[in-house]
């Protein structure tokens, strides 16, 4: 996504959140009852005060009268406040649901995003969109709702009144309104523009944070702490002075505001003074003149709450809407799936490059057929294409049409979620979840039982380092299985991979942290667990594969050589070569 301080969010933004809108218009509707009836009671409040100042200077008042307005006072104080309860239930509880709506779709469509998108975005910036963003959004279509039709109301209905009661005074009174109005036009626009900013270098710490953390072990054992320590203040103070520039438009806004709005008091004192000396207005007139007036000051500033929460809505709304518009790269193109689901599928690559958004070749013209039910092992120097080998068979990144295929169909006309749900896969990096270590292994079958979870945990030669964990299975690792050393990590990997038994196994250099001892006690349990199913293993070293029935070795993307480890090894390519390197290092050892 671009960078959001080159962009300009409008109004038209809000288009977008209208179905997410007319389900609660009821709700809406019902919160603008309760708001008419509340503006409609403080309407009447500076009536019966100008009623009883009006008695009391009259002489002709009592006990029993002034009571009776103190009553009519009181009850109508009641319903404003059981109106205010109500519209901010209605409506503030609307603008929540919406903003769960939103949130939902939000985190259900980064689902369906390919693993490119993530590569292009970093997670910190997601986060704060999911989370300050929404709430800006929320205020627009709750608070701001109310902004609106609360100044409007009020602000009508409070001329009209005023120039009912004294059309000259009243006219003379609002003269400063309309520079207010401008006013309030020209600061939307600036406070939009730095509220991006705002949001802008949240964005940023948020990154900041989340990286520092989730590389914490990195960090320290860089000694690095002091250099994130500085990184992390410059972003902070960038959101502080961000901020703070934003706070100087308020600051500037509100005072021009309250004096203009100070002004209209000071005209009303002079026009109704006089006419209340001269006997042209009673007293009770002007105080409730007086009354109306403040209560025009909260439409005016209403206004300018308005216009702040629009501007801010639009530009997180329209930073929401960046990644709700980002279609997925991958995705299935039909729901067909294969006939006899119940078999292992064979697998069959026909003559396929493939090249990073970047226009980095990753693979170039690679064509292997894999029977099922066989072990295949993938070799190759580092970058040489093994990985994404691996990642174009479940369409973790997508191969063009006519080039990969399983049980005879082309990956790109499977059904996704069944095309997946045939893979077992243990990446080069195991990522663990911050959980047990037994919902880590289950994650990959959630209706496995104890007994098969132990059977997986003897396979991947778990067993031995239970005792080591303070709960046994139930001690939950850091986040990233950060308390786990790389070879247990990658271990419960193994596990949460075989125990849904996929009918495709991908090991992709799967053993890189465990000695070979340990190694060959897990292949030889795997494949003897996983008789007549499928299982490619990417290795570097040649006692991994050595099991294999069929090697591929890759180079800069191509096929360089390819056989059975017994035909590589007298072929005398890079094959033999790294098994005569790896016999000398074990014998030196």
């Amino acid at each position: 996504m671009a960078d959001d301080s080159k962009k300009a969010y409008s109004i038209r933004e809000f288009k977008s959140i209208f179905p997410y809108i007319i389900p609660f218009i009821p709700h809406y509707i019902a919160g603008l009852i309760c708001l008419i009836l509340v503006d409609f009671g403080q309407i009447l409040i500076p009536q019966f005060i100008k009623s009883a100042i009006d008695l009391l200077s009259s002489r002709d008042a009592n006990l029993n009268s002034i009571g009776m307005i103190c009553l009519q006072m009181l009850a109508i104080s009641m319903v404003i406040s059981l109106g205010r309860f109500l519209w901010r239930f209605f409506i503030n509880g609307a603008s929540r649901k919406i903003e769960t709506e939103i949130r939902q779709n939000l985190f259900n469509h980064l689902m369906n995003l390919s693993y490119d998108f993530y590569q292009n975005n970093k997670i910190g910036d997601l986060i704060a969109r999911a989370t300050n963003d929404l709430n800006a959004v929320r205020n627009a279509l709750g608070i701001g709702f109310v902004a609106f039709f609360d100044s409007t109301i009020m602000a009508l209905a409070i001329l009209i009144i005023m120039v009912l009661q004294d059309r000259d005074t009243a006219l003379f009174s609002i003269l400063p309104l309309p520079v207010i109005t401008l006013l309030i036009v020209g600061f939307g626009n600036l406070i939009g523009h730095r509220f991006m900013k705002v949001q802008e270098a949240y964005s940023h710490m948020s990154e900041t944070v989340q990286e520092t953390f989730a590389g914490i072990r990195v960090v320290k054992s860089f000694v690095k702490e002091r250099w994130f320590i500085e990184l992390f203040g410059k972003n902070n103070d960038d959101y502080k002075d961000a901020n703070v520039t934003l706070v100087k438009v308020y600051g500037l806004f509100f005072p021009l505001i309250s004096f203009l709005s100070g002004l209209t008091t000071l005209i009303l004192l002079i026009v109704g003074g006089g006419k209340v000396i001269s006997g042209q207005m009673s007293p009770g007139t002007l105080v409730a003149l007086f009354s109306y007036l403040q209560m025009l000051i909260w439409p005016m500033l209403g206004m300018g709450f308005l216009i702040n929460m629009i501007q801010r809505g639009a530009a997180s709304l329209g930073r929401i809407n960046e990644i709700l518009a980002t279609p997925p790269a991958i995705y299935s193109k039909s729901t067909t799936r294969p006939s006899n689901t119940a078999s292992v599928p064979s697998i069959e690559i026909k003559n396929l490059n493939f090249s990073y958004p970047d226009g980095t070749p990753a693979l170039r013209g690679v064509s292997i057929e894999i029977p099922a039910g066989s072990i295949v092992g993938i070799m190759g120097r580092t970058g040489s294409g093994k990985s994404t080998l691996l990642k174009t068979l479940c369409r973790l990144v997508d191969p063009p049409d006519g080039t990969v295929f399983i049980d005879g169909i082309d990956v790109k006309d499977w059904d996704l979620t069944e095309l997946r749900s045939r893979f077992g896969m243990t990446p080069q990096d195991a990522f663990l979840f911050s959980d047990s270590v037994k919902n880590n292994i289950i994650f990959g079958d959630e209706s496995a039982g104890d007994h098969l979870l132990k059977e997986m945990i003897e396979l991947a030669s778990l067993s031995r380092d239970l005792d080591d964990f303070k709960d046994g299975l139930d001690t939950v690792i850091g986040e990233r299985g950060l308390t786990l050393s790389g070879g247990q990590k990658q271990r419960v990997s193994i596990a949460r991979a075989i125990i849904r038994n996929p009918d495709i196994l991908l090991l992709d250099d799967a053993f890189s942290a465990v000695d070979t001892e340990t190694e060959q006690h897990i292949l030889q349990g795997v494949l003897s667990h996983r008789k007549a199913k499928t299982t490619v293993i990417v290795s570097h070293r040649v006692s991994t594969l050595r099991k294999a029935d069929y090697v591929i070795v890759l180079e800069q993307g191509k096929v360089l050589e390819s056989g059975s480890p017994r035909q590589l090894l007298g072929n005398g390519g890079y094959y033999a070569e790294m098994a005569e390197l790896q016999r000398l290092e074990h014998q030196h050892v």
